[in-house]
Order: C-alpha cells, then structure tokens, then sequence
C-alpha cells in the first residue's frame, strides 16, 4: 500500500526567520499537510513561474522576397539601422 510518500528523500535544514516559519506551520495546519509538503509544493510553483518562455513567434516569416539573410548583401541588411557600411 503507497502512502504517496516519495521512495526516497534527503533530509536538509531550512533557516527560516521567525515570521516566515509561522506562516509555514499555519500554511500546513489549514491545508492538513506537512511543511515539507508545503515547501515541495512552493519549490514547484516558483520553479514553473521561473522556466524560460519557449514559445517562439515566428512573425513575419512567409513575407519577403524568399532570400536567406545570408544571400542579403550587408548595405541592404543595414538600410533603416541608420548604419553606413562603408565607415
């Protein structure tokens, strides 16, 4: 019978300030679970708010010409940057 209880773990001490760890052991009390759940259950959360966006947008890319930017030749590339090439 599986308790869900993780098949294996590593026991780490967690320095909290006094405010922090009371908020902690409320958090626990009113969701019935333990601290380390809440911690877990943070970690998760604050791991997925902070995972790079990957969703990459293509914008733009059926319009012009069908070059590739490597056959472009570089004053054309620069038109508009208000670069001059030749300096």
């Amino acid at each position: 019978m599986s308790l869900g209880y993780p098949t294996s773990s590593e026991e780490d001490q967690l320095y909290l300030h006094d405010a922090d760890a009371a908020r902690l052991r409320r958090l626990a009390a009113q969701e019935g679970s333990s601290q380390a759940e809440i911690v877990r259950k943070a970690i998760g959360a604050y791991e997925v708010q902070h995972r790079p966006d990957r969703q990459f947008v293509l914008t733009a890319s059926g319009e012009g010409d069908g070059r590739s930017v490597a056959d472009i030749p570089e004053e054309e590339l620069l038109e508009g940057f208000g670069a001059d090439p030749h300096n």
